[in-house]
């Protein structure tokens, strides 16, 4: 097994790990990890892309997604904790509370 089919597996199990927990849990932090965990997949991907077609365009992409990831979670932090201060127990359906 070659190395790039080692981290394409890895990153596809990231992924689908990652889908189901944002679609399994409730609680919006935990939705926030799942979602680090698939944008970390994506950015495997790129990574591996950049090494195969030694393109360095792949690798500015790569550092694009993580700036983009590390602006998700401090918005979706916010919003989590906006909605822990409304009810003790956060519900993901419940969030059209904080509208106003």
């Amino acid at each position: 097994m070659s190395s790039e089919s080692l981290v394409l597996g890895t990153s596809a199990a990231l992924f689908a790990i990652g889908g189901a927990g944002a679609l399994l849990h409730r609680h919006p932090v935990s939705m926030l990890m799942a979602i680090e965990i698939m944008l970390n997949a994506a950015n495997l991907v790129i990574v591996l892309a950049a090494r195969v077609y030694g393109s360095a365009d792949a690798e500015s992409a790569a550092l694009v997604v993580l700036v983009l990831a590390a602006a998700e979670a401090v918005i979706g932090l916010a919003l989590a904790l906006a909605l822990f201060r409304r009810r003790p127990a956060p519900d993901v359906d419940q969030a059209a509370e904080l509208r106003g």
